[in-house]
Formats: structure tokens, C-alpha cells, sequence
């Protein structure tokens, strides 16, 4: 059995180092990842001998690598839409609202009306 899950794993190895020379696309990295994984749980299940021992002990180990995605998917997410920040303004909400409201008070006095100007956001 080890042997055949050690074959497996240099088979594995090699199709990593086959499919890292290929232009798959959006699909190099999933698919990187799938092999990785695919190699861990044989290094875990076989030559840790997860597979053969206590099931609380592999609950553990799944509950942990489920986490790990996790938080690793959360990292990624914000890794992801960090630099999406074109809706952001300068100045302070209340700065904003001061501005808003001379706005509103130049606009309810009419055309012609002596109104203070409009204070421009502060730059930080």
C-alpha cells in the first residue's frame, strides 16, 4: 500500500511539473492547488496513517484544514479588491455635510442672493 501511495505521489509530482510549463489561464493556479491537496491528504492519510486511526482524530484535522480555507479564502478576498478604492473622498463626513448644506441654503436663496461660498474638503 505504501508503495503504490509513494507512486502515486511521484506521479503527482510530475504532473505539478508538466502543468507548470503549460499556459492553462486563469486555470494554472486551481489546478496547482487541487494536486497539492491531493498529495496532502495522501501524505496525511497514508503515511501518517490518519486513515487507519482514531475518527476523532481525523475530525480534527478536518475542522482545522476547514479554517485554514477559510481564513485563507477571507485573505484572499481582501487581497483581491484592495486597490478598489475610486469611491473614496476627501474630507471629513462632516466637512461634507457643510458643504451639502451651503449648497442647499445658495440654492433655496435664489439667483442673485449673497450666500457664503461653498468651503472646499480638506486634503489630508
Amino acid at each position: 500500500m505504501l508503495v503504490t501511495v509513494f507512486g502515486s505521489l511521484i506521479f503527482l509530482t510530475i504532473l505539478t511539473v508538466v502543468s507548470s510549463r503549460l499556459d492553462l489561464g486563469a486555470f494554472n493556479v486551481p489546478l496547482a492547488m487541487l494536486i497539492a491537496t491531493t498529495k496532502a491528504a495522501l501524505v496525511v492519510g497514508f503515511f501518517m496513517a490518519l486513515k487507519y486511526d482514531n475518527r476523532v482524530n481525523s475530525l480534527v484535522f478536518a475542522v482545522g484544514a476547514l479554517f485554514v480555507i477559510v481564513f485563507l479564502s477571507f485573505t484572499l478576498l481582501d487581497t483581491a479588491f484592495r486597490g478598489d478604492l475610486p469611491n473614496t473622498t476627501k474630507g471629513t463626513i462632516m466637512e461634507m455635510d457643510a458643504a451639502e448644506a451651503a449648497l442647499q441654503a445658495r440654492q433655496d436663496a435664489g439667483p442673485g442672493a449673497a450666500v457664503a461660498p461653498v468651503p472646499p474638503p480638506a486634503t489630508h
